[in-house]
């Protein structure tokens, strides 16, 4: 009776809901909270240690423990229409980990912002389209939807940039937020997440900067379609879906190409040009692409052949040591960029609104407590 009148008033059911939505047995839970099955049962309570230890196990904000009852969230695998079950199935725990950790974003943009998208518009509510329509249709109203100009595009003198912007701009014009880790799954580019308010991205921060912007527009695909995707290295999978499915997947691959380096502004570029792998490294600087991207756009014109595209992407490949450069070790860098600081400055807001306090503010950010000041020092404007 003790721990009844000592410890924190969560809902029972909702620590059920939690542990099995994040695909833990009883017996597994038992090795990290020795009291689950009593708080699960309604006869123990935890403290606030244990419910914030809960919530970073089973990737659950701290208030959800609080709700009446569990959240209507519908298992995660039957929103990725473009997956079988056995290849949903095959996802690693590191890679389903990231999924779970999206899923509480996604309850986190809700919460702060009071369950209204803050763009007032979101992509893939405005942009219907069949899996039959034209790839070139389907990348020209994405390019008009987002109101960025090749002059503007090819204005961003880097990778770096060029990727924190497409993500700015996602965020602002699209209302798709994006988030960022390092997945420890090489296979894994990054998968998004769809809702009809919340849409998110999740990108593999380990993979090369022009690698992680073409996820973005891959992911983009499939928000489009109503679906949550995931972007391999390895699309084998496609093999697997029936005639809609594959044709979802064939434009999401395509989308990246087509945006970011629409054909005619192409077409103009190269004439009078020599065709080979200096152009294709000039054009990749100039649209902030991978040389792969430029290279398969010649390839697709008949200007290179085969042999001399599978040479050129093999010899890249090898040039490519993929890093989190943004990190550069430092964890406060780290969770900086894998946040991005247009949702730090919405925790941040709601904080300083006395909307909820420090403990909670924690929770938003992925931080312990103790490590608050200093990442307000550094990314908020001053200390707290």
């Amino acid at each position: 009776m003790a721990d009844i009148k000592d410890g924190l008033p969560i809902t029972p059911a909702v620590v059920q809901w939690a542990r099995e939505r994040a695909g833990y047995s009883i017996d597994d839970a038992v090795r990290h909270f020795k009291k689950i099955a009593t708080w699960e049962a309604g006869e123990a309570l935890p403290s606030y240690v244990q419910v914030e230890q809960m919530a970073e196990r089973f990737k659950i904000p701290v208030a959800v423990f609080f709700f009446p009852k569990p959240p209507q969230v519908p298992p995660i695998e039957q929103s990725f229409r473009t997956l079988t079950a056995e290849d949903f199935a095959a996802i690693p725990r590191t890679v389903r980990f990231f999924l779970r950790r999206g899923q509480a974003m996604q309850l986190n943009l809700a919460e702060l912002n009071d369950s209204k998208n803050p763009a007032g518009r979101v992509i893939s509510a405005d942009l219907k389209f069949s899996p039959d329509a034209s790839l070139d249709k389907i990348a020209a109203k994405v390019r008009a939807y987002l109101g960025v100009s090749i002059e503007e595009q090819a204005s961003w003198r880097s990778v770096e940039k060029a990727l924190e912007n497409w993500r700015e701009v996602f965020a602002a014009k699209a209302g798709v937020y994006v988030f960022k880790d390092a997945f420890r799954a090489p296979n894994y580019f990054g998968f998004c997440l769809y809702d009809d308010e919340f849409p998110v991205i999740y990108i593999n921060n380990s993979s090369a900067k022009t690698r992680q912007i073409f996820t973005l527009f891959h992911e983009l695909g499939h928000l489009l379609f109503h679906t949550s995707g995931v972007d391999l290295s390895d699309d084998h999978f496609i093999d697997h879906l029936g005639n809609a499915e594959q044709k979802i997947e064939i434009i999401c691959n395509g989308l990246a190409a087509r945006v970011l380096v629409p054909d005619d502004v192409l077409d103009k570029m190269l004439d009078g040009t020599r065709i080979g792998r200096p152009l294709a490294t000039q054009f990749a600087g100039y649209f902030n692409v991978s040389r792969e991207v430029i290279y398969r756009k010649f390839l697709d014109r008949g200007l290179i052949d085969a042999d001399e595209y599978g040479a050129a992407a093999k010899e890249w490949a090898a040039q490519m040591k993929p890093k989190d450069a943004e990190s550069s070790g430092n964890y406060y860098n780290s969770q900086h960029a894998y946040l991005g600081q247009r949702y730090i400055d919405l925790a941040f807001t709601r904080y300083y609104q006395r909307r909820f306090d420090r403990g909670q503010l924690a929770e938003y950010l992925n931080l312990k407590p103790k490590s608050l000041p200093t990442f307000a020092e550094k990314f908020a404007g001053g200390g707290l």
